[in-house]
């Protein structure tokens, strides 16, 4: 379980980390080189690696996690995150892979909502139907600024963005940071913040692509899962929540206790039917206050690799690949198939916006959105 650290103690920390990185500096381990992307712009890649051998690399591109490699029970180390070998192949990426997305992850129905009586509309990037993960050219596809620091046994990197008024559509000038840490027990900490100068919404995550086995030719369906929730949220044809939460008790979203994903997929449900044969809904995770609890665990019977996610965040999108057909061509030119990688976004609920019985996504001029989620690595 991640060290019970609170947040804020976790900034202060890494402002301290920033203010002593010329004595520092990064560690022999930690390494930093220089992409070219396809119209000449010049992006940063950083390369963490801690005591464990456990390594992350982050592109400047989107604050995109490009790799992530852990060893499995034979101490064998390989790529656990699914993507691309070439930086350029990221600029057209539409699957959204291991990118930071915003200003709002996941669906806005419509591509519109309302703040204060002012309605603002967005582009309809899926299907124009809905708007998703920030648009077209969302947090994904910015440049960010980076900065690697590392002191003992922290390796970080600190990535900042600002989106203009008006950019997508969102009102207000936002200014965010991201930071990943990758600490030597082997968990990799992701935190966000952002402030803006007019009211607007704010709901980030890393799309996040996992497939413990290494090997994208190897299903997901046999990795073992449990969620921390009790309820989930139903959607529509277009994947929009209906609107209040339903009981995962007696249904095939109850991952409450350890299961095989593939196990209950053959069961005649709508919801199966909307989202192509398999899952794309938000968890609403069990908590009892706002700070960095359990939200999931994911492990790979065949290798004893083991995922755990630990977040501040209400909810947990689970998406299980579904709708990859083999037209996406990603590392070693692996075509990723039906169930290939699947995704989880910690986050607040999608379409939230226009439920105001969800959590609120507002972000008003003088408060401070922050999130914090855990990655921990380990094997069984």
């Amino acid at each position: 379980m991640p060290a019970k650290t609170n947040l804020m103690k976790h900034f202060f920390l890494l402002i301290g980390i920033a203010c002593l990185a010329s004595c520092y500096g990064p560690s022999a381990n930690d390494k930093t080189r220089v992409a070219v992307l396809p119209d000449g712009r010049k992006v940063n890649i950083y390369h963490l690696q801690n005591s464990q051998g456990v390594s992350v690399e982050i592109s400047e591109l989107g604050a995109t996690i490009l790799s992530i490699r852990t060893p499995d029970r034979k101490n064998h180390f390989d790529d656990i995150m699914p993507g691309y070998d070439s930086i350029a192949d990221y600029v057209n990426d539409r699957s959204y892979f291991c990118g930071v997305v915003g200003r709002y992850a996941n669906r806005i129905a419509d591509g519109k909502f309302t703040i204060d009586s002012a309605t603002y509309n967005l582009e309809k990037n899926e299907n124009g139907i809905n708007h998703i993960h920030g648009g077209l050219n969302g947090f994904n596809k910015k440049i960010w600024k980076g900065e690697m620091v590392s002191v003992k046994d922290i390796h970080s990197v600190m990535l900042r963005y600002t989106s203009a008024d008006g950019e997508e559509g969102y009102p207000g000038k936002l200014t965010i940071q991201v930071v990943y840490f990758l600490t030597d027990s082997n968990e990799l900490n992701i935190l966000y913040s952002a402030k803006t100068d007019k009211p607007t919404v704010v709901n980030l995550t890393n799309h996040s692509y996992f497939n413990l086995s290494g090997n994208c030719d190897s299903s997901i369906l046999n990795h073992v899962l449990q969620i921390n929730a009790d309820s989930y949220l139903p959607v529509n044809k277009a994947l929009i929540p209906l609107g209040e939460p339903s009981a995962v008790e007696n249904t095939p979203f109850d991952f409450r206790s350890p299961k095989n994903i593939g196990k209950d997929l053959a069961a005649t449900d709508s919801q199966f039917v909307y989202c192509n044969g398999g899952y794309d809904h938000n968890f609403i995770l069990n908590r009892k206050d706002s700070k960095v609890a359990f939200a999931c665990r994911l492990s790979d019977p065949a290798n004893g690799r083991v995922l755990e996610i630990y977040t501040n965040q209400p909810g947990l999108q689970f998406y299980s690949g579904n709708f990859f057909n083999g037209s996406v061509k990603g590392k070693g030119g692996c075509l990723y198939k039906k169930y290939g990688a699947l995704v989880f976004e910690a986050q607040k609920f999608p379409d939230s916006p226009n439920h105001p019985s969800y959590p609120s996504t507002v972000l008003k001029p003088g408060e401070e959105y922050s999130q914090h989620t855990v990655f921990k690595f380990s094997v069984q």
